[in-house]
């Protein structure tokens, strides 16, 4: 009440300082009847520091309290306060006013999606990376950290205002918070944790959990605008402490995951040491072997390693050829030399870590897969090398550490699933089946239970990838083998004990391993996919009887051969569309000359009816004279010369236009070569499509019952054909208009012509009548003169005309 009524500042002052004390116990009471008067004193008291900072110290003991709580109160926040007077706090000159403003919005926004988009909108990302430039960056103190875990709160799991840091270009003033010196020794502690912020802040933008596209988009950015290179220069710099340096390379795998772009960058950085310059997963895979190195820092070059090779076969092409014989260099370190060595190690977990990345290279890749088998070790003097996939299955046969097989029976299932050859080879050895039938009918304590299940699993690979090469492990054969020593139900039991175990559920949840132990460090997440693909598969293909296997053979491959037989009618389809558009081109050309055609008839038209019409005034003109012959001699020599000036004009039109019909009747020859030529194709085309058609419609017929899954491909053959005979059909029809038009073109030429021959018959009549005046009026004892005569005249003209010229000169 008093806070509400009272008129000077120091009794609000003193009712704000009392509502502080209360708030941290009544907090509910406080922020229920106080509520609304607190927001009047940040919107009307902000010039009086102290009263503002015990208003912002309530309102954050309001929030900062039970989490249900918390939602409702933050919820208040959006009625009774606009998010923009909180905001200005940010700018505010007083610095206690703007740190408790930034703890304040912190508290606002945990796991407030509307307000953190609230915040985020009002220019707070903007605001806040000026705040951390203008004390530091990494150098700065608590308020930089304050910054970075209010980024933190606006940017975690919230793809909209993900989007709208990127949009903003916010991920290029990232960049200098990780320029670091050459002596990196004797870091603060505050330096340390705002370090290790601004990592988090970047593993956010490009987390494994948003969606691809907007993944991928921000892993460009970072590449563009070299922050990923800034972050590999803190990879391979000397005295960073070792827990930034461990969320680096987690940084940095997430920056590179699954784009190749950054991928192959990452594959081109060196370390600094000269010499030699070793690549930097070299000197990564180095600490992942070792095991005097930290535990979390192992797992994070791990994740590196797989993140590296994810959806990258370049990169896994790189690592495998390192291990075969014809790139081998003694003289250097190479990554397979390391994933070799830490395999056959005495250290469980590099054996785990060094089977995981090895497995990693080879995901999805049924070409390293093959390349894999190719591998030859030397395990001792005087001994013949034996494979690498034989050298795995030994050390299996020996019983070493429950991890070192775990991960050896990954590396195997993960080798031969979906490569029939390297299934071959397994079964190759006459000892790896009894061994595996051995180890899954034995009943063993808890703890074997998951390498039974691995053993199940990989047996189920041999029956499920089997090509059936090997005469006395054929799939048929297997199965017997199963039932026999085994059991189906509890080979089926076995297998289930790898997704009932307690630790799978976790590796199957990210990509990133993390494990509070070495001890339990078991399962690899793509690991679980693969599980999670066969294990059904693999129940249903240990339960076939030999009849059902080979009708699903048989369905298979008429499956496979109606593929094929519909991939080449959509291929033949394809080269027929882009014929029958080439066609449409051609036809649009021919229409295009066809109107330049018809308006060049037009013009000529029209010029022949001006001819006319100077026809019919020339005849006119002629009566006259006939009726006036008398008239005088200068009055018919004006008559005269004015004919025969219009006659030669006549004749030179007349000329050209016989030009012109030549070359009309020219064009409508090629015209009707072309029209023609067009019609056979296109009818041809048709008749191949159809037959083509009928064919295909013969064999969906006799296969129906066997092709459901051919079902939705024929349907939109069907509908590719309709469609091509849709376009065919118009083909077909503008030819047809064409032809109409050239039709109509020729007997527009014929009657061009006929008119052009009645012309010349006229003028003929009128040379005739000329000449007869002349013969009158030379009988009349006139000088008449002829066009000859007219010519030579002009030509002596012309030659004293020049004289004169001359003389002058």
């Amino acid at each position: 009440a008093i806070l509400a009524s009272s008129t000077l500042l120091e009794d609000r002052r003193d009712a704000v300082r009392a509502l502080k004390a209360l708030s941290k116990k009544y907090h509910m009471e406080v922020g229920t009847q106080a509520m609304d008067h607190l927001i009047n004193i940040l919107q009307t008291d902000r010039s009086d520091s102290e009263i503002l900072g015990y208003a912002l110290d309530t309102l954050y003991n309001i929030i900062c309290n039970d989490e249900e709580e918390e939602q409702g109160i933050q919820a208040a926040w959006l009625i009774y306060l606009p998010m923009g007077e909180l905001m200005d706090l940010l700018a505010d000159s007083r610095e206690v006013i703007r740190n408790d403003g930034l703890l304040l919005l912190q508290q606002l926004t945990k796991g407030n999606a509307a307000i953190q988009k609230i915040v985020a909108f009002e220019n707070a990302f903007e605001r806040l990376l000026d705040i951390i430039t203008e004390e530091g960056s990494s150098d700065g103190g608590i308020v930089v950290e304050d910054c970075l875990l209010l980024l933190l709160n606006l940017l975690k799991n919230n793809s909209s205002n993900q989007n709208f840091f990127k949009e903003g270009s916010y991920i290029q003033r990232m960049k200098p918070w990780f320029e670091v010196g050459d002596d990196n020794s004797g870091w603060s502690a505050q330096k340390v944790t705002n370090l290790h912020l601004m990592l988090q802040l970047v593993r956010v933008m490009v987390s494994p959990v948003n969606s691809p596209g907007a993944t991928a988009s921000c892993q460009k950015s970072m590449y563009q605008c070299g922050l990923l290179q800034q972050l590999c220069t803190i990879l391979m710099a000397t005295g960073v402490p070792a827990d930034i340096l461990t969320e680096t390379i987690n940084t940095v795998s997430e920056v590179i995951r699954g784009s190749q772009v950054n991928q192959d960058y990452f594959a081109s950085v060196n370390a600094p040491s000269n010499p030699p310059r070793l690549p930097a997963i070299v000197v990564l895979l180095m600490s992942m072997v070792n095991e005097r190195q930290p535990f979390v820092l192992r797992c994070a070059v791990l994740y590196c390693f797989q993140c590296f090779l994810y959806k990258n076969q370049k990169g896994q092409g790189e690592i495998v050829a390192t291990l075969l014989p014809s790139t081998i260099d003694a003289n250097s370190i190479s990554a397979g030399q390391l994933l070799c060595g830490g395999l056959f190690s005495a250290d469980s977990l590099s054996n785990w870590c060094a089977a995981v990345a090895l497995a990693h290279a080879l995901q999805d890749n049924l070409t390293q897969k093959e390349q894999l088998l190719r591998v030859q070790l030397a395990t001792s003097l005087g001994k013949p090398p034996v494979s690498l996939l034989q050298q795995c299955t030994n050390i299996l046969s020996q019983g070493s550490k429950v991890q070192t097989r775990v991960g050896l029976l990954m590396l195997l299932c993960t080798w031969i699933s979906n490569c029939p050859i390297a299934v071959t080879h397994f079964l190759h050895n006459q000892e790896n089946v009894p061994f595996l039938t051995a180890q899954i009918s034995e009943n063993l304590g808890e703890d074997e239970r998951l390498v039974q299940g691995l053993c199940a699993l990989l047996l189920g690979i041999c029956i499920y990838y089997n090509d059936n090469s090997l005469e006395n492990y054929t799939k048929e054969k297997l199965k017997q083998l199963i039932e026999k020593r085994i059991g189906k139900e509890n080979f089926v039991e076995k297998l289930g004990f790898i997704t009932k175990h307690e630790l799978y559920s976790r590796a199957a949840q990210k990509p990133q391993p993390v494990f509070p132990s070495p001890e339990q460090m078991l399962f690899d997440h793509e690991f679980t996919k693969l599980v999670k693909e066969l294990e059904g598969v693999i129940t249903k293909a240990v339960h076939k009887s030999s009849e059902e296997e080979k009708k699903e053979e048989e369905v298979k491959k008429t499956l496979e051969q109606h593929d094929n037989i519909v991939t080449q009618y959509k291929e033949l389809i394809r080269e027929q569309d882009a014929q029958i558009q080439e066609l449409k081109e051609q036809v649009a050309s021919l229409s295009s000359q066809n109107d330049q055609l018809q308006a060049t008839i037009t013009q000529q038209l029209s010029q022949i009816q001006q001819h006319k019409d100077q026809y019919n005034i020339l005849k006119l003109k002629l009566g006259k004279e006939n009726q006036s012959q008398s008239n005088s001699q200068g009055d018919s020599s004006q008559v005269n010369g004015l004919q025969t000036e219009e006659l030669t004009q006549l004749r030179e039109e007349v000329e050209e236009l016989r030009k012109q019909h030549t070359l009309l009747q020219t064009q409508l020859s090629d015209k009707d070569a072309l029209i023609n030529t067009l019609v056979s194709t296109s009818l041809c085309k048709y008749v191949c499509a159809c037959i083509c058609m009928c064919v295909l419609a013969g064999t969906v017929n006799s296969n129906k019952r066997r092709k459901n899954k051919g079902k939705e491909e024929m349907k939109s053959l069907s509908e590719s054909r309709a469609d091509l005979q849709q376009q065919l059909a118009s083909a077909t029809s503008t030819v047809a208009i064409l032809q109409t038009e050239k039709a109509k073109l020729q007997t527009e030429v014929q009657e061009s012509k006929k008119e052009q021959d009645d012309l010349l018959m006229l003028l003929a009549d009128q040379d005739q009548k000329i000449h007869s005046l002349k013969q009158k009026l030379k009988g009349l004892g006139e000088t008449v003169e002829d066009e000859d005569d007219l010519d030579a005249r002009d030509q002596t003209d012309d030659d004293d005309e020049e004289e004169e010229d001359e003389d002058e000169d």
